[in-house]
C-alpha cells in the first residue's frame, strides 16, 4: 500500500512540476519543491475546477469581488494610514513560515484575514472598514496588505495550495511596466484601482524596478469546483491545515501551530546550512538522508 501511495505522490508531483509553460530549470529544484507535498490534493482541485486551469483568470467570473473593486479608494485610504503608522512590515519574529523568505528582499505585509476564521484583533482595530467589507464575502479565505518597495524582487516560486486563487488589487502603485508580476511567463503590471486574478500554483515572480512604492490588497479566494465533496474537503483544509499557518501582526493576534514550530525549525535549518560551508559531503548526506527517512516514515 505504501508503494501505491508513493507512486501517486510521484505522478502528481510530475504533473505539478510540468504544469504550465515555465518550469524550474534544475531537476533537484523540481524534486525538492515543497509544492510536491500537496500534489495529490492539488490534482483533485485541478480535476474538478469549474474555472479554467490557466495562469490568469477573469475577475468578472467572481462577481462577489465587485464590491472590493468598487470600494478600492476606501481600502486604499486605510492601507495608507496603516503604512504611515509603519504597520505594514516584515515579521519581527520567526513566526511567518509562508513568507519568511520574502522579507529578505524587502517585501512587507499586514494581515486582514486568514483561513479558518482566524480572528485578527489588530486588523479589526486598525482597518475596520476593510475588515467589515471582507467579512461579507465568504469565498475570501485570506486577505493581506502587501508592500513591494523600490528595488525589491520576489524570486520565482509556486504557492503550494491549489484550493485558492490569488486576487490582487492595486492601491498605491508606480503604474509602470517596471513594477510587475510574471505568471507562467505572462507579465502583468499593477495599476491603481485595477484588479487581477491568477493561479498562484503556476511559477511566478515579481519585481519593482521603479523608485516608487507598491501597495496592493492581496486575497486568497476559494477555487470554485464542480463537486460538492471536493468543496467540502477544501473547507476542511481551510479550517485545519491552512488555519494552522496563521500568524500575527502584533502581539495578541493568534499564531497557528505551524508558525509556533517554525522558530525551532528555522534554527535547525540554519545549522544545516552552516554545515554546508564546513563539510559539503556531510551536508549532502544529512540532506538526502532526511528526505529518505521522511519518505520511509510516510509511505512504509
Amino acid at each position: 500500500m505504501g508503494l501505491v501511495v508513493l507512486a501517486v505522490f510521484i505522478l502528481c508531483g510530475i504533473y505539478v512540476q510540468n504544469r504550465g509553460v515555465v518550469q524550474h530549470g534544475k531537476l533537484l529544484r523540481k524534486v525538492t519543491d515543497h509544492a510536491n507535498l500537496m500534489g495529490p490534493i492539488n490534482c483533485i482541485f485541478y480535476l474538478f475546477s469549474s474555472v479554467k486551469n490557466t495562469p490568469f483568470l477573469k475577475v468578472n467570473d467572481f462577481p462577489e469581488l465587485k464590491v472590493i473593486d468598487d470600494n478600492w479608494e476606501m481600502i486604499r485610504d486605510e492601507a495608507l494610514s496603516l503604512n504611515e503608522a509603519a504597520q505594514i512590515k516584515a515579521s519581527e519574529d520567526l513566526d511567518d513560515l509562508g513568507f519568511n523568505s520574502f522579507f529578505r528582499t524587502g517585501w512587507k505585509r499586514f494581515y486582514l484575514k486568514w483561513y479558518g476564521g482566524t480572528n485578527l484583533k489588530s486588523a479589526q482595530q486598525l482597518c475596520p472598514k476593510t475588515v467589515a467589507l471582507l467579512s461579507g464575502i465568504p469565498s475570501v479565505k485570506a486577505a493581506v496588505f502587501t508592500m513591494l518597495p523600490p528595488g525589491s524582487r520576489l524570486g520565482e516560486h509556486r504557492d503550494p495550495y491549489a484550493g485558492s486563487l490569488r486576487y490582487h488589487l492595486g492601491l498605491v502603485t508606480p503604474n509602470s511596466e517596471d513594477c510587475n508580476i510574471v505568471v507562467d511567463g505572462q507579465k502583468y503590471h499593477w495599476k491603481d484601482g485595477e484588479s487581477v486574478m491568477f493561479d498562484e500554483t503556476f511559477l511566478h515572480h515579481a519585481e519593482n524596478n521603479t523608485d516608487k512604492n507598491r501597495i496592493i490588497l492581496f486575497l486568497d479566494v476559494k477555487r470554485p469546483v464542480r463537486f460538492f465533496l471536493v468543496d467540502w474537503f477544501n473547507n476542511v483544509l481551510s479550517y485545519t491545515l491552512m488555519a494552522a499557518s496563521a500568524t500575527k501582526n502584533v502581539k495578541g493576534d493568534k499564531v497557528g501551530i505551524i508558525n509556533k514550530a517554525f522558530h525551532y525549525l528555522f534554527r535547525v535549518r540554519n545549522w544545516v546550512r552552516q554545515l554546508k560551508g564546513i563539510n559539503k559531503p556531510l551536508y549532502n548526506l544529512v540532506q538526502y538522508g532526511f528526505y529518505a527517512a521522511l519518505i520511509y516514515l510516510i509511505f512504509f
